[in-house]
C-alpha cells in the first residue's frame, strides 16, 4: 500500500460533474459532453487515448506513458460522468474483484 494522495481523482470527477450540471462556455469538458455526436464523441476520445497509451508503452517512453495514461483516465472519467457512473461504483467493482 502506498501513501499516494489520490484525491485528484475525486477532485477531477467533481469538476467534470459540475461542468455537466453547470455548463461553461469554452470548456473542453462541456464541448465533449454537449457534442452533436453525443456519447460517440467521448468514446472516440477514449479510443484515441487508448491507442496513444498503447503506443507510448510500446515505445517504452515513461514520460509519454504517464502523459497518455493521464489523458486516458481523464476521458474515462468524462465518459463515467456522461453515463452517470460514479467513482464509488468503479471502486466497489474493483474491490469485489480482489476477493
Amino acid at each position: 500500500m502506498t501513501d499516494t494522495d489520490l484525491s485528484i481523482f475525486d477532485e477531477l470527477y467533481a469538476i467534470i460533474k459540475d461542468r455537466k450540471d453547470n455548463p461553461v462556455e469554452e470548456s473542453y469538458v462541456c464541448s465533449l459532453l454537449d457534442h452533436r455526436k453525443g456519447i460517440d464523441k467521448i468514446l472516440e476520445k477514449v479510443g484515441e487515448e487508448s491507442i496513444e497509451t498503447i503506443l507510448a508503452v510500446k515505445s517504452d517512453n515513461r514520460e509519454e506513458m504517464i502523459y497518455e495514461s493521464s489523458d486516458l483516465l481523464f476521458h474515462l472519467m468524462v465518459m463515467f460522468v456522461a453515463k452517470g457512473i460514479t467513482l464509488e461504483e468503479i471502486a466497489t467493482e474493483l474491490k469485489k474483484r480482489r476477493k
